[in-house]
């Protein structure tokens, strides 16, 4: 029985392990049909974007800015403190009294950090 059971465990790991260098080959005969594609002006160079993306860190500094404002927000109504909100408020009335192409570039680019369109968020009374 036990003989049974590591014979069948063995045949399980060498599927396993047939089945990942299946797997790696198969990714790099994608990546080279990619790569040849990309050579013949196909397509873009999306591969290359996206691991630069990937390696990017103004994902995170967008949205440690963006939440900001609601953190101390949070903290203003929780600690009582009414000089936060005050700030807050203050800072609100400069920023929608910049000039309407900063906010909307400003958007934008947060928009399309998370992929969403910015221009149309915006609207004017």
């Amino acid at each position: 029985m036990w003989l049974k059971l590591l014979s069948m465990g063995i045949k399980t790991g060498a599927h396993l392990y047939q089945n990942r260098q299946e797997t790696k080959r198969l990714m790099s005969d994608a990546e080279k049909a990619h790569a040849e594609k990309m050579a013949r002006g196909e397509i873009e160079y999306t591969q290359l974007i996206k691991s630069d993306q990937q390696n990017s860190w103004k994902d995170e500094f967008v949205l440690v800015l963006v939440s900001a404002p609601i953190l101390l927000l949070v903290w203003s109504v929780f600690s009582n403190d009414q000089d936060i909100k005050s700030k807050l408020d203050l800072f609100f009335q400069y920023f929608n009294e910049l000039p309407m192409w900063f906010q909307i570039l400003f958007v934008s680019v947060v928009g399309a950090i998370y992929g969403i369109k910015g221009t149309e968020l915006i609207k004017r009374k």
